[in-house]
């Protein structure tokens, strides 16, 4: 494969496993996996997930759901409070597909009520913990409201209630993140055991990457919605949710300048194709990626006495030791492991396999229309 500007690697056969790993871990645990596309964006990616039996799915945002609606995909759920500016365009995507929506607040179940035209589940987003947005548990008369609001609406089909655990991001121990989890399951346990008269089939959902990884048995809930899973990252890898070598996606970019005085090489790789995100380090050092030997059927684990240091708008510096940093001349190009997946594939807008077939990224798709 003939790589010229930063490029961002994607081992297939790495992200099956992971999806493997997932899909029998939830059938092992007896609940259903709504995969989150959000990491890959990707109608081929997506693809490989049918492969194992997957029809359902997460997206992040209408226009999210628009892209896999029309590559086939037909029960989504946006988990992302409902925007009511969204109307129009959520009435045109529940006309064509099994929709499901979040809802953290009264004001927005009455407006969808008045709004729509076509019927769409909804979940209650509860905050069991990570404070980013959401009902607390504790919350009767408030669930009371927008329950209410839902029963009376023909359009809006009130489906269970709905979590997130992203505090479990900042754990490095399987205990606490255990305890995250516990804590989250009791918590929607307690809300189902109040309302089960009420509504007898309600489903309980949660999700997040670490959880789902790191912790053997996710029963307790109806359903998990993790992510990240399909590629991993350096911050996974940090939490323990996997080992270097399930990281499925590697930069390549290109050496562009070398600095013997400093021992530092400049790669054509900056925040705009890594995002700013970065990992500390136990010796408080932060690093924005490390850096791998890049093999003719994908990459090493990451080499010591180099790492990607620093980030401005093109620019990558790394830091190598005085042995490594002669490793490398100009032109050569280099692999790094990013720091978050997610974000450097929707800033890179595509992948190159390791094959070197090229793969879609719904950010690049839409940029065309």
């Amino acid at each position: 494969m003939k790589i010229t500007t930063p490029t961002l690697l994607l081992d297939k056969k790495k992200a099956l496993n992971n999806i493997q790993r997932m899909v029998d871990k939830a059938r092992t645990s007896g609940v259903r996996l709504r995969p989150h596309f959000k990491t890959h964006q990707s109608a081929q990616v997506g693809e490989w997930f049918r492969d194992f039996g997957i029809d359902a799915i997460t997206v992040s945002s209408i226009r999210m759901a628009q892209y896999f609606a029309r590559h086939g995909w037909s029960d989504i759920v946006v988990a992302f409070p409902a925007n009511i500016l969204e109307r129009e365009s959520i009435n045109e995507l529940a006309s064509k597909v099994n929709l499901h929506l979040v809802l953290v607040n009264l004001e927005t179940a009455q407006a969808l009520a008045q709004g729509l035209n076509h019927q769409v589940k909804v979940w209650l987003k509860i905050d069991t913990g990570y404070h980013r947005t959401g009902i607390s548990p504790h919350a009767h008369s408030e669930l009371d409201e927008i329950l209410a609001a839902i029963q009376q609406s023909e359009q809006l089909h009130f489906e269970g209630f709905l979590t997130h655990d992203g505090h479990t991001y900042k754990q490095t121990d399987t205990e606490a993140i255990q305890t995250i989890h516990n804590t989250s399951v009791y918590l929607l346990h307690l809300l189902r055991d109040h309302y089960k008269m009420q509504f007898p089939d309600l489903k309980l959902s949660l999700g997040d990457t670490p959880s789902c990884s790191v912790l053997d048995d996710l029963s307790g809930v109806d359903e998990i919605r993790p992510g990240n899973f399909v590629f991993y990252d350096l911050t996974q890898e940090h939490i323990g949710s996997c080992n270097f070598e399930d990281i499925a996606v590697c930069m390549a970019c290109p050496v562009v300048a070398k600095h013997p005085d400093r021992h530092e090489i400049i790669l054509y790789g900056g925040s705009v194709h890594f995002s700013k995100d970065s990992l500390a380090l136990e010796d408080g050092s932060i690093i924005y990626g490390r850096v791998v030997a890049l093999e003719q059927e994908g990459w090493s684990e990451p080499l010591d006495g180099i790492e990607l240091a620093s980030l401005s708008h093109e620019h990558g510096i790394v830091r190598a030791t005085p042995e490594m940093f002669e490793k490398y001349k100009i032109g050569d190009i280099m692999g790094v492991l990013p720091v978050h997946s997610c974000l450097t594939a929707d800033l890179m807008k595509g992948y190159m396999t390791t094959e070197g077939e090229q793969l879609e990224h719904m950010s690049g798709v839409m940029q065309l229309v």
